[in-house]
């Protein structure tokens, strides 16, 4: 009988892992939260995440459960484990890319790279972060952000007075993580796979371009990425993946400052944008190592197939719509270029697709990827 993977979400990162998951001879099976999603293909199952009973019963015959998002509560991951099912990236470890109090914290104890933070409960504590840090500074909701959402850069605590509202009504209570604004020069992201046994695979370092707080390109690698830079990195996230017992795939979101330092921004533990270069890229995609990870099967060779891969994300798609219509004319024109779309409807800054082109000169496939996307744009 074959492995069998359950994915919990049904956006674009778990329809990506079909392809993989049929090469490898492995059933993929996974629990949407409405039908029609991205990964309706595989769905075998429609439910609320966040309900302990649904996820049980979606568990109940798979292998192990992984994830398309950091969503899923910890009181469901934890039932998941309690009941004997395979969880990786387990919650002991996941909980870290759910809270970036928790994450900021543990880094520290860690001994790794990072901006200046505090917790802050009130305004009065976010204008004394304010005033010991040049007046700017960027303050995060601590759970749920992506994509720029829960993000801000405020000059003052006025600012984020709608936020200590919210917190003041919870029941719950809580802070807001308050960090330095860093001047830094470029963004990079490091990849690491591990599998429950320990072993390890680094990808590339590669840079990302963000526009309005989304990723918009990627070029692997790095381009002017000295060796010791590129050792550091590697070594920052093989120490993360590590120390915090991930399971599957690990991105490393980083700054490069002007001084050549390296200053981790946030985690993310499962597939990322980042890496959606490595589909057609490196010699093992990320889908099939993140696969492959929660398997614990030997992982795949990490190096680029070409000296230069650039992805570019298609962000928002045409807005009367014709996203399949445009797939013939970006492919005839780009021969080199790999499409891949979501299947997703567009909507502005939303994510539904991505173009890779991979080639030996930097210039040339910079110009190939942008202009083959350009082809899902109005």
């Amino acid at each position: 009988m074959a492995l069998r993977v359950g994915v919990v979400g049904g956006g674009q990162l778990a329809r990506m892992m079909i392809a993989p998951a049929v090469e490898l001879g492995v059933e993929l099976r996974v629990l949407a939260e409405e039908p029609g999603m991205a990964a309706a293909l595989a769905a075998t199952a429609v439910g609320d995440y966040r309900d302990a009973d649904t996820v049980l019963a979606f568990a109940r015959d798979v292998d192990v459960v992984t994830f398309d998002h950091e969503h899923v509560p910890q009181d469901v991951l934890r039932a998941l484990v309690d009941a004997g099912v395979a969880v990786h990236p387990g919650p002991d470890a996941l909980r870290f890319a759910q809270d970036k109090l928790l994450m900021r914290a543990r880094l520290d104890e860690l001994g790794m790279p990072q901006p200046d933070w505090a917790a802050v409960a009130d305004a009065t504590g976010l204008q004394a972060f304010l005033d010991a840090h040049g007046g700017r500074a960027v303050v995060k909701t601590p759970r749920g952000g992506y994509d720029g959402k829960g993000v801000r850069v405020v000059s003052s605590a006025a600012e984020a007075e709608d936020w200590f509202t919210a917190l003041a009504e919870d029941a719950r209570g809580g802070e807001l993580l308050v960090e330095e604004l860093v001047d830094f020069t470029r963004e990079l992201a490091q990849q690491v796979a591990r599998r429950p046994s320990g072993d390890l695979r680094s990808y590339p370092v590669v840079e990302t371009v963000q526009r309005d707080g989304v990723c918009a390109e990627v070029i692997a690698p790095a381009p002017h990425a000295a060796d010791r830079l590129v050792e550091v990195a590697r070594g920052i996230g093989e120490a993360i993946a590590t120390g915090l017992g991930v399971t599957g795939m690990l991105a490393v979101e980083l700054f490069e400052t002007s001084d050549h330092r390296l200053l981790v921004n946030e985690l993310a533990m499962r597939p990322h944008n980042s890496g959606h270069w490595s589909q057609d890229g490196a010699v093992t995609g990320q889908f099939e190592q993140h696969l492959r990870a929660v398997l614990d099967l030997p992982l795949g060779d990490t190096r680029p197939r070409e000296p230069w891969s650039v992805m570019v994300n298609i962000l928002g798609g045409p807005a009367q719509g014709g996203l399949e219509e445009r797939f013939a004319a970006a492919l005839d024109a780009h021969p080199a270029a790999k499409v891949h779309t979501y299947g997703k409807s567009p909507r502005p800054g939303r994510k539904v697709g991505h173009v890779t082109v991979a080639g030996a000169h930097l210039d040339d496939v910079v110009y190939e990827s942008r202009a083959a996307a350009a082809h899902f744009l109005e």
